[in-house]
C-alpha cells in the first residue's frame, strides 16, 4: 500500500469542525492531532456554527406558545505549533476554545419577560396572597380589639371577646378586609415591578493554552504531558415567567484563569499508517467573585423572609467553577492504497459539573423548600457524562488533493436538560477537502450537518426531577471549518 508517504493526520485535518455542537458546553473537542504530526508543524484554523434550536412551551408552563430559534451563531479559532527538538524530544503549544455557550430567547414565551409575569408561579402566588391577606386581617382585628380594651369600651371583656365583637361588626370587617387586601395587592404589584426586562441570554467563553512536552523512546511510541492554562468569562441573564423569583437575575463572570494538566501516549506504525493515542485532561478550578444582580430580593417578604433578603443582598463570596476532566481516544489505520479509516472517542465528565453563583445559591436555599429542593439548587448542572464518537474514511486523491467523509454521534448530557442549552446530543455527517499547493503546505475546509437530539428544558429549580417548562425538537445545525497548515 502507498501509505508510507500519506500524511493521514493531514487528511483528518480536512474537517476542522469536529466537536462544535457537542453535549453541554463542549465545543472544540480538544484534539491532540497537531502535536502528533511528524517533524516541525504549524496550523491555524477557525470554525463557525449556525444552529437552529426552536421549541414549544410545555410541562409546567401555563401557556403553550412557540419558542423561536434561541441558538446564536458563533465561531472559534484554534492554533498549534509543534517542534521536533531532536529524535527523542518534542515540544508543542496548543491553543483552542474548548467550552462555551451562546444563546438568546426572543419573542413571546416563558423565557422572555412581559407585563403578565409574576414573582412566583401564579398558583403559588395566589396561595401566598390569600394567606398574607388572612394574616393581615387577623393582625388588624387583634390590634383593633386591643384598642377597644384600652379605651374601656368593653369593661370586663378579655382579648378574645373583644376580637369577637370586632368580627361581628360587618362594617368594621369590610373596612379591615378592603384595607388589607389593597395593601397586599399593592405590595405584590410593587414586587412584580422588580422583574426583569427582555429575554434570557447566556454567553460563556473559554480559552485554553497547553504547553506539551513529548518523549519518543523509539519510532513507535510517543509519551507526552504538559501544563494547561485556561481562562473563562461569561454573562448570564434569566428572564421570563419560567424563572419565577429569578426573573431579572444577572451574573457577570469576569475573566479569570486556572491551571490544569494533560498527559497521554501515542503508538504508531508509519508503514501502514496506523496511529493510536489516548489523552487525559484534568479538571480546572476557577475561583471568581461573580457580580450578581438580584432585584427581586424584596419578594422574600412575601415568604416571611425579609431578613434573609437583606442578608443575601449584603453578602459576597467567591464561586468555584470547575471545568470537567476528559479523555480522548484517537485511532487510524490504512485500509487500502492511499486510504485510511479513522475514529475518535471522547468522554467528558459533565455529570460532576455544576455552577452555583454565591447569591444565586443563597436565594435557592431560601426558596428551595417551596419546590421540594430544601438544600437549594444550581444555576446549571447536568445529569449524565458525555460520550462522542466520530468515524470515517479519508483518501488521498492525488499529490495535491485529499478528502474525507465522516459520521458522528454524541450522547448528550441528560434529558431533561438546562434551558440554557436545550438539546440532547446529535448525529452528524461531514465532508472535508484538502488542497496542498506544496508538500509543506495545505489549506483544508470542511462542513458538517447536525441532527440535534430532542430535549425537554428545565430550570435550575427543576433539575434532578421530571418537571420541565419547554420541549425542543426537530432541530439542526451546520458547521463550517477552515484550516491552514505548514510543515517545516
Amino acid at each position: 500500500m502507498k501509505l508510507k508517504h500519506l500524511s493521514t493526520a493531514m487528511i483528518l485535518a480536512t474537517l476542522p469542525a469536529t466537536g462544535v455542537f457537542a453535549a453541554a458546553l463542549d465545543r472544540s473537542g480538544q484534539s491532540m492531532s497537531a502535536f502528533l504530526q511528524p517533524g516541525n508543524y504549524f496550523e491555524a484554523g477557525i470554525t463557525a456554527l449556525d444552529p437552529d434550536v426552536s421549541g414549544k412551551e410545555a410541562g409546567s408552563s401555563a401557556t403553550r406558545r412557540d419558542i423561536a430559534d434561541m441558538g446564536e451563531d458563533y465561531y472559534f479559532p484554534n492554533a498549534a505549533l509543534k517542534l521536533q527538538i531532536n529524535d527523542k524530544f518534542s515540544f508543542g503549544l496548543l491553543y483552542d476554545q474548548p467550552f462555551g455557550a451562546d444563546a438568546e430567547y426572543k419573542g413571546q414565551n416563558v423565557f422572555v419577560s412581559d407585563s403578565s409575569n409574576t414573582i412566583l408561579a401564579p398558583a403559588a402566588l395566589a396561595g401566598i396572597r390569600q394567606q398574607t391577606i388572612t394574616n393581615g386581617i387577623n393582625t388588624q382585628v387583634t390590634d383593633a380589639a386591643q384598642k377597644l380594651l384600652d379605651s374601656g369600651a368593653l369593661p370586663g371583656a378579655n382579648i378574645d371577646q373583644a376580637k369577637a365583637a370586632i368580627q361581628a361588626n360587618s362594617a368594621a370587617m369590610q373596612q379591615i378586609t378592603e384595607g388589607v387586601t389593597k395593601a397586599v395587592d399593592a405590595g405584590i404589584n410593587n414586587i412584580n415591578g422588580l422583574l426583569g426586562k427582555g429575554g434570557t441570554k447566556v454567553e460563556v467563553d473559554t480559552q485554553n493554552l497547553a504547553m506539551v512536552f513529548g518523549f519518543q523512546p523509539n519510532k513507535n511510541w510517543n509519551l507526552y504531558a504538559g501544563g494547561v492554562y485556561q481562562t473563562i468569562k461569561g454573562n448570564i441573564s434569566l428572564r421570563g415567567q419560567a424563572y419565577s423569583i429569578y426573573n431579572g437575575y444577572d451574573a457577570d463572570i469576569k475573566e479569570t484563569g486556572g491551571v490544569g494538566w494533560l498527559a497521554g501516549f501515542a503508538y504508531q506504525i508509519p508503514e501502514i499508517a496506523l496511529k493510536a493515542s489516548l489523552t487525559y485532561r484534568s479538571e480546572i478550578d476557577h475561583d471568581v467573585n461573580i457580580r450578581e444582580n438580584l432585584p427581586t430580593l424584596p419578594a422574600l417578604s412575601l415568604l416571611g423572609q425579609a431578613a434573609a433578603g437583606e442578608a443575601i443582598k449584603n453578602s459576597s463570596a467567591d464561586t468555584t467553577i470547575t471545568t470537567p476532566q476528559s479523555v480522548n481516544f484517537d485511532f487510524q489505520t490504512g485500509i487500502m492504497a492511499d486510504t485510511v479509516a479513522f475514529a475518535n472517542v471522547r468522554w467528558v465528565n459533565w455529570k460532576d459539573f455544576s455552577v452555583q453563583p454565591y447569591k444565586f445559591g443563597q436565594l435557592s436555599k431560601v426558596v428551595g423548600p417551596i419546590v421540594n429542593r430544601p438544600n437549594g439548587f444550581d444555576l446549571v448542572s447536568y445529569a449524565d457524562d458525555q460520550w462522542t464518537v466520530t468515524t470515517g474514511v479519508g483518501r488521498k486523491l492525488n499529490d495535491k488533493w485529499a478528502g474525507n467523509v465522516s459520521v458522528g454521534w454524541d450522547s448528550g448530557a441528560g434529558d431533561p436538560i438546562t434551558t440554557l442549552g436545550p438539546t440532547e446530543g446529535y448525529w452528524n455527517v461531514g465532508l472535508g477537502l484538502q488542497y496542498s499547493p506544496t508538500p509543506q503546505t495545505f489549506i483544508a475546509g470542511g462542513v458538517k450537518y447536525f441532527w440535534l437530539g430532542d430535549a425537554k428544558a428545565q430550570t435550575g429549580a427543576q433539575a434532578g426531577g421530571d418537571e420541565y417548562v419547554a420541549d425542543f425538537s426537530d432541530n439542526n445545525a451546520i458547521a463550517y471549518g477552515l484550516k491552514l497548515g505548514y510543515k517545516f
